[in-house]
């Protein structure tokens, strides 16, 4: 059984994840509508992957007999200046969502609960590639600001969406839905 400190804190952070989704969903259709179908899709697939972050968290939970909390959340920010500005935003979300998930496996640790540790690996192993991904692209952005072509091209070539499933990965709630 999870520690209870550890449950809180994943409830917590199912609600960061949803609201990371959301996030990722309003940045996605900022650049739909700017007829940035790359980075509109890219910023998509982000969303559904941040929503099946949550979803791994609450089979987490209902699998060790806990009850997951599926919690509102705060309206994402849906107005951006330029299009490096929603970038940042996500690279910014990606640095916070790391810390958050070092701390809820500081709570395992220091609770001694070393399976809820082990469960936070895989999402501490996915937030380097995340921030990493997102540092790069806000990269591109800022070289490429007034040539949105190149950063459309840039997304083509190096993130195709066809990355496949991690086998590692923790099944989200309802099964794989991305």
């Amino acid at each position: 059984m999870p520690a209870e400190q550890f449950v809180s804190a994943l409830n917590d952070q199912i609600c960061r994840e949803f609201g990371a989704s959301q996030q990722y969903a309003a940045v996605a259709v900022y650049f739909d509508d700017l007829t940035l179908p790359q980075m509109a899709a890219f910023f998509y697939r982000q969303s559904l992957e941040e929503r099946d972050h949550a979803m791994m968290m609450v089979k987490y939970l209902l699998d060790a007999d806990e009850k997951p909390v599926i919690p509102g959340v705060e309206p994402p920010q849906v107005e951006f200046t330029d299009i490096v500005e929603p970038v940042k935003v996500a690279l910014e979300q990606e640095k916070r969502v790391t810390d958050q998930i070092s701390s809820l496996a500081a709570v395992a640790r220091d609770a001694n609960d070393f399976v809820s540790e082990q469960f936070t690996q895989w999402f501490l192993k996915e937030q380097v590639e995340e921030v990493a991904t997102m540092s790069d692209l806000v990269a591109v952005c800022e070289r490429s600001k007034d040539r949105p072509s190149e950063i459309e091209d840039y997304l083509v070539r190096e993130h195709p969406g066809d990355e496949g499933e991690d086998p590692t990965a923790p099944q989200p709630a309802g099964g794989a839905v991305s």
